[in-house]
């Protein structure tokens, strides 16, 4: 009131006390709209669809120093939606007015509110108005964009200083190229791949994984740079070939469609070396096995590589890429899924995805061979059929071994025939009518996971009656392994099928076999038909943009990779 005599120059009129009956009005209005604090909300849209809540507080003591932060318990379920408060002085003489709208706010709250959004969304914001599109030069915004969507790891700053934006690093570089991130199986008959696209400083980089040198099975994976994407001085991205032995040259990358690509070489010539197709079978066998044709001696194997090298050189300027997804982590998993290097024998190592589904374990190859070809299901393991191993004198013995896993093989046969022949009975009963075929579904319902057909108890569902420490085991007496140093104990044995077949996967067949877990990276398998053993060491490599986003999405991609070599 002293504020309104001032300017009237006289004491409080009717006109003054109209007016400040009507500003008090307002201000209870505007106190029911806000919490105890006196709070205002100004919500403008984040990151995966949420809010920003912006929360402006009448009752502060001061101005809060720094930018504004983030209360966690306002926050969504996917941490998208943030509350940025900032509390403006109290309301003791002038202070600044409430912002009613986001375009009121300090620049540096809307620095910190725009990087909280995903890049595809910034460029509807620039579109606003001329203060945001000038906001969102800031390359703050820009430069936790690329940390957060794009795991950039490197310092941003340096490389700024280098000439490089992060705005132009997302915008030129990141973003058009964000779908071709992540893992991927190359289109190469039955020996497939495996390709891990990258960002790496300034690059985007596919990398082609291959296994170690046979048997080293625990060595850590190789890799080889086929291509990578990088900005020129202008600014433009450019694709380079990374092939061969001369050299970055031009190259292309084209989306066929959906979670697939192809790669293509425009300079092919860099691929070839001076001495001749020999010249290069030479560099190849020592990068690929390690040694010359000269030190492997087995006949068999020298016509299995010789097979590979022709095969494969014929994709050196051209090739395609499916996605493939790591499986997702569940509570009652035996082990972590994911990737393992397995032995095969005179086709060396090969590179197999671990996956676990209710009841049954699947690895799945992601390399292969002429013989049981990329994208198979090479060990099915039957979860609700443990196996307690014998003392190791018995171990030995690999008529034992052969007399306790082929018993639970004509037991799975067994059931399996009884269901099928309980599903033909029920779908014929339904032909019948819909309340007889009702009743006779109900009738011959295969049995549950743990019970035998005719109501006795069967092995138990759950691994929980197995051994929790480790018990000694050891290979059968004329079991051939590539590996002799194997683990000398294990944890857990379970009934399994492994999957077997001539050249060309010609006449293939699932034999029986044992799993055997070793640890939480190691596990084998003894494949009883063929005496051989396969061990498998866990890849720890740190794969980025790989997670499938469910269960179903990961298994309708496994059917698909088994489509694609059947």
């Amino acid at each position: 009131m002293a504020v309104c005599a001032r300017l009237c120059g006289v004491g409080q009129s009717r006109r003054c006390r109209r007016r400040q009956q009507r500003h008090n009005q307002e201000e209870q209005a505007s106190d029911s709209d806000m919490d105890e604090e006196g709070e205002e909300r100004i919500v403008g849209q984040s990151r995966g669809g949420g809010d920003v809540v912006v929360v402006v507080g009448g009752g502060g003591a001061g101005l809060e120093s720094g930018v504004a932060t983030a209360g966690p318990s306002d926050a969504g379920e996917d941490g998208s939606n943030r509350v940025l408060r900032r509390n403006w002085p109290a309301s003791t003489g002038v202070g600044p007015p409430h912002p009613q709208s986001l375009v009121e706010l300090p620049p540096e709250l809307l620095v910190e509110i725009f990087s909280e959004l995903p890049g595809t969304s910034l460029p509807k914001v620039a579109l606003v108005c001329k203060k945001f599109r000038q906001i969102l030069n800031t390359e703050t915004i820009w430069r936790r964009r690329c940390i957060e969507e794009f795991g950039m790891k490197d310092d941003l700053r340096k490389i700024e200083v280098g000439g490089v934006s992060s705005h132009d690093l997302y915008v030129r570089l990141l973003h058009p190229n964000r779908h071709i991130l992540g893992l991927w199986q190359p289109d190469i008959g039955p020996y497939g791949g495996l390709l891990n696209v990258v960002v790496e400083g300034l690059y985007i980089i596919g990398w082609m994984y291959l296994p170690p040198h046979d048997p080293r099975v625990e060595d850590p994976m190789r890799r080889r740079p086929l291509f990578r994407i990088h900005l020129k001085e202008d600014k433009k991205s450019i694709v380079e070939c990374m092939y061969g032995h001369k050299g970055p040259h031009t190259g292309d990358i084209q989306t066929v469609k959906k979670d697939e690509f192809s790669t293509k070489c425009n300079q092919t010539d860099h691929h070839r070396m001076p001495g001749g197709r020999q010249e290069e079978f030479r560099t190849w066998l020592e990068e690929e096995w390690g040694r010359t044709l000269e030190e492997i001696f087995h006949e068999h194997m020298q016509e299995l590589i010789l097979m590979k090298f022709i095969y494969t050189s014929q994709y050196d300027n051209c090739l395609t890429y499916r996605r493939i997804y790591l499986p997702p982590v569940m509570p009652s998993d035996l082990l972590k899924p994911g990737l393992f290097k397995g032995t095969y024998g005179s086709h060396g190592l090969e590179i197999v995805m671990l996956s676990f589904h209710e009841n049954s374990a699947r690895a799945t190859k992601l390399t292969g061979d002429p013989n049981v070809p990329a994208g198979q299901l090479t060990l099915d393991i039957d979860l609700r059929r443990p196996i307690v191993l014998p003392d190791l004198e018995q171990q030995e013995s690999i008529e034992e071994l052969s007399r306790l896993v082929l018993g639970v093989h004509v037991e799975a046969q067994r059931e399996a025939e009884e269901q099928a022949k309980s599903s033909l009975a029920s779908a014929a009963d339904g032909a019948g009518g819909a309340c007889a075929g009702s009743s006779a579904a109900e009738e011959a319902a295969p049995p549950e996971a743990g019970a035998c057909s005719d109501g006795c108890e069967a092995a138990p569902s759950s691994t929980s009656s197995l051994p929790a420490e480790a018990q000694p085991f050891v290979l059968p007496m004329g079991v051939t392994a590539r590996n002799e140093v194997y683990p000398r104990t294990c944890t857990k044995c379970f009934y399994g099928t492994g999957l077997i077949a001539g050249h060309g996967f010609t006449s293939p067949e699932r034999t029986p076999g044992l799993f055997v877990l070793f640890d939480r990276d190691r596990f084998g398998f003894i494949w009883l038909e063929l005496k051989s053993f396969s061990l498998y060491s866990r890849l720890t490599d740190e794969l980025a943009h790989a997670h499938a986003p469910n269960m179903e999405r990961f298994e309708a991609m496994l059917r698909n990779m088994q489509s694609w070599t059947s």
